[in-house]
């Protein structure tokens, strides 16, 4: 039992205030997150939290749940790093993997609301210190940003590994063009820009140094200014690697073993791939400033039509840097993520009472405990079923296969 005790003990760390506000059925859906999780296998039966972890081999989670522009309530289980046996606690730094693809679509949309980056236009004729390859696959349609963030680009390279902590770290250059010390190869064109979704962190790669270029300040430091401090995420950064100042509070990665991985926690200078350290509470904050300007709400930090642009299906069920999705009839917008030791889920209503959560765990396995408790809370709200997207999901090649 000791992994859920200290979780309490965590949880209760956040406040009386939250924990008055909550009702009948969020402390139903709490009790159930602890005691009556579904493993996803056929013929499972319900089981706890603690046991949950212990075989999936999740050291720790930390939940927020959103509901009619705040953050409702909070909890947080297990421990940040096996060996020191830190709790996890509300304020634990998870990486957001590829949740950041969420906010680094918001960040660009906030460039072109200002006039210095356009959606449509074909991203080469404002690239200075590098150019998407030529290739007879863009000798008519082109590559654009509103491509880029809806992976449709046709670009390669669907992720990237992270580097090992103390490793040399190439700059965005350097992985654009698949040059050492970079470990993923060359982002080039694989199919003619404007097809089907398929899943590009090379493609983002590309988004970041058009941000860049058009921001004229480091990526971490242009993101801070647009998106994360005015969504009030106080506790996130898309630093890397993670300040030394902010390291006691961030969470260790393991693997599916439950083992450390090497150096704690690799380091992403993709960015706007995967760099994002973020808390559960700060993302959900995101959530709510999205929520806010989907209906025309104040405080927001971007336009209504640039969220609704960004809330529009492309391809697959993917607008612009999040998944979009129908539950119970009602329109959602979420991602997942997963980095070395790492994984996380977010999901929100942009109507109703706008309920959401996000679930982070410093785990290989972590993804599919996020799932279990998203479907608990699911079956508690009464969200309904998720529509299924006909689309195929496809993922980019690393390397690209000349046309015929």
């Amino acid at each position: 039992m000791r992994i859920l005790t200290v979780a309490l003990v965590a949880a209760m760390t956040f406040g009386g205030a939250a924990r008055a506000s909550q009702s009948a059925t969020d402390r139903a859906a709490i009790e159930a997150i602890e005691s009556r999780l579904l493993a996803s296998a056929p013929g499972s039966v319900a089981a706890t939290l603690n046991g949950r972890m212990a075989v999936l081999k999740v050291p720790g989670v930390s939940i927020a749940f959103i509901e009619n522009g705040r953050v409702k309530w909070v909890r947080a289980y297990g421990v940040s790093d096996m060996t020191e046996r830190r709790p996890v606690v509300p304020g634990t730094l998870f990486q957001a993997a590829s949740m950041s693809k969420m906010v680094a679509a918001a960040g660009a949309l906030r460039l072109v609301e200002q006039g210095r980056l356009d959606l449509d236009e074909d991203v080469n004729l404002s690239l200075k210190t590098w150019q998407v390859p030529p290739s007879l696959f863009t000798a008519t349609e082109k590559v654009t940003l509103r491509r880029l963030l809806s992976h449709t680009a046709g670009l390669t390279v669907s992720g990237f590994p992270g580097y090992v902590a103390g490793k040399p770290v190439p700059t965005t250059v350097q992985v654009l063009n698949g040059a050492v010390p970079a470990n993923t190869p060359v982002v080039q064109s694989f199919e003619v820009p404007g097809g089907a979704l398929a899943y590009s962190g090379g493609g983002y790669t590309v988004a970041q140094l058009a941000v860049v270029e058009a921001g004229g300040k480091a990526y971490p430091e242009l993101l801070e200014s647009l998106v994360l401090r005015p969504a009030g995420m106080t506790r996130s950064t898309f630093a890397q690697p993670l300040p030394e100042r902010m390291t006691p509070q961030a969470a260790s990665g393991h693997d599916r073993n439950g083992k450390i991985i090497p150096g704690h926690r690799n380091v992403y200078p993709e960015y706007a791939a995967a760099s994002l350290w973020t808390t559960p509470s700060d993302y959900g904050r995101f959530l709510i400033g999205l929520q806010n300007a989907y209906a025309g709400r104040q405080p927001a930090f971007l336009r209504q039509s640039s969220v609704r642009t960004m809330a529009t299906p492309v391809s697959a069920g993917y607008g612009l840097g999040a998944d979009i999705k129908r539950r119970g009839g009602r329109p959602a917008i979420g991602h997942g993520g997963s980095n070395a030791g790492f994984q996380c889920v977010s999901f929100a209503f942009l109507d109703g009472s706008r309920q959401g959560v996000v679930v982070m765990t410093n785990s290989d396995g972590g993804g599919v405990l996020a799932s279990e408790v998203i479907q608990v809370l699911a079956d508690t709200y009464g969200w309904g079923a998720i529509e299924v997207v006909a689309e195929p999901f496809r993922r980019a090649p690393y390397i690209a296969v000349p046309p015929k």
